[in-house]
């Protein structure tokens, strides 16, 4: 039901740029151009592989966490048994990865727009990434949630002390206008 309700709210946005990632060929045939807009359907289950490691992927994408503004902050990773990972769900922060987009040619010659997902991270980098489970879930939602007051109240603070300074130089304002009436009519 989650990644149907995921998989829905993602098909209605589709993802940009945002991902921090870029477009590039490593096949003969790949087409190096950037899309400029991406499809999570596209992504979801795309191999993963590590930068600078074995042609062989570590693991598919299982999922894509967006934060409040709807940009990516992070995917979730299926690692399969390869690099003593023992086959658990990763959670892979933005700054950790990077898309790579590439055209190959289907039987009937047309071409079909294919994804890998590099991670740019040392297997022991790897080991320390949180596993992705509910505690973690619940954890993340409640720190992103902090953080979300945490801006909105100095938002609501520097709102205040804004409106505060406005008054008073306003007043001083008027009360310098008022000085200066009553000195030329003197």
């Amino acid at each position: 039901m989650r990644q149907h309700i995921l998989m829905t709210s993602l098909g209605l946005c589709v993802l940009s740029i945002s991902l921090g990632t870029q477009a590039q060929s490593t096949r003969p045939n790949a087409n190096a151009d950037p899309q400029g807009i991406y499809s999570a359907d596209s992504i979801m289950e795309a191999d993963v592989y590590i930068v600078n490691g074995s042609d062989k992927p570590i693991g598919e994408v299982e999922d894509i966490l967006l934060d409040e503004q709807m940009k990516v902050s992070g995917l979730v990773v299926e690692s399969g048994d390869i690099l003593g990972l023992g086959g658990r769900e990763l959670v892979v922060a933005t700054p950790y990865f990077s898309l790579q987009t590439y055209a190959d040619k289907e039987d009937d010659d047309v071409n079909r727009t294919e994804h890998r997902v590099m991670i740019n991270a040392t297997s022991e980098e790897m080991e320390q990434f949180p596993a992705y489970s509910r505690d973690w879930w619940q954890q993340a939602k409640a720190n992103a949630k902090s953080a979300w007051q945490t801006t909105q109240q100095g938002a609501e603070s520097a709102w205040q002390t804004t409106q505060k300074s406005a008054r008073e130089i306003w007043q001083k304002t008027r009360q310098a206008t008022s000085d200066m009436t009553e000195d030329s009519a003197n």
